[in-house]
């Protein structure tokens, strides 16, 4: 199985080790993985701001660097759910179409395609708080989210409940926004900061030592919130738990 590495831009910039991490841990299930050089954006950021038509030949080149694999499998919900549902702006051939259909985030491919069942290597005996990123949580279907009446279930605590130590701890909103939202943080800044704090203060009540995440800029946000707040709560990505880091 020929699998295309996507890292999203902003954890190349801001967390290469969630990149490294998700390689690791897919070639721990014996996985030719490859990272293809060429990649940059997948447009989300010009889509979110009503550029749509701009992001064209971010869209064109993305699809270019990933054709070809069985899959292509990313550590971020957002920068995923752009690809499955809003990579538009260019005409739809099939070669696009396959491109799209067969990008996974990396939860959703360790649980629903590869059907995991067990991490003997991972242990992580802390308390967790997990955040479920919006796209993920309601756009690629990560878990039941709280507004339907539908059967409970949640990838990626079914994931996290495989690794030794992790004792999870209950959020009393778990799948409120933090308030990140990409350029919503930009344009609203005041709204954005309020939403986090109020995200971070319930992960302390919860009695946290960390929160997990399968989205790095939903962390990058709470973790800067928390440290104005002065609340010693720690952030990590789910791939680097999964992966069977030491902290």
């Amino acid at each position: 199985m020929r699998i295309g590495l996507f890292v999203p831009c902003y954890v190349d910039a801001f967390e290469p080790e969630v990149g490294i991490a998700t390689l690791e841990l897919l070639e721990r299930f014996g996985l030719d993985v490859e990272y293809p050089y060429d990649q940059t954006c997948c447009g989300q950021p010009m889509t979110n701001t009503g550029c749509h038509q701009e992001a064209a030949a971010t869209e064109a080149l993305f699809v270019k660097n990933f054709s070809g694999f069985d899959y292509v499998v990313a550590p971020s919900g957002s920068c995923v759910h752009q690809v499955r549902e809003h990579l538009t702006a260019i005409p739809q051939t099939e070669e696009v179409k396959r491109v799209r259909e067969s990008t996974y985030e990396l939860v959703e491919f360790l649980h629903d395609v590869l059907k995991v069942e067990a991490l003997p290597w991972a242990r992580f005996p802390h308390k967790v708080a997990y955040h479920a990123n919006c796209n993920a949580l309601r756009g690629i279907g990560h878990a039941r989210p709280s507004e339907l009446n539908l059967p409970y279930f949640s990838k990626p605590l079914n994931l996290l409940q495989k690794v030794e130590g992790v004792e999870l701890v209950n959020l009393a909103r778990p799948d409120e926004c933090c308030g990140f939202g990409g350029t919503f943080s930009v344009f609203e800044p005041a709204v954005s900061a309020k939403m986090g704090y109020d995200k971070v203060a319930d992960q302390k009540r919860a009695g946290a030592d960390y929160v997990v995440s399968a989205d790095s800029s939903c962390l990058m946000h709470q973790k800067g919130c928390a440290e104005r707040l002065g609340l010693p709560l720690k952030y990590i990505h789910i791939a680097q738990v999964l992966n069977g880091a030491a902290a």
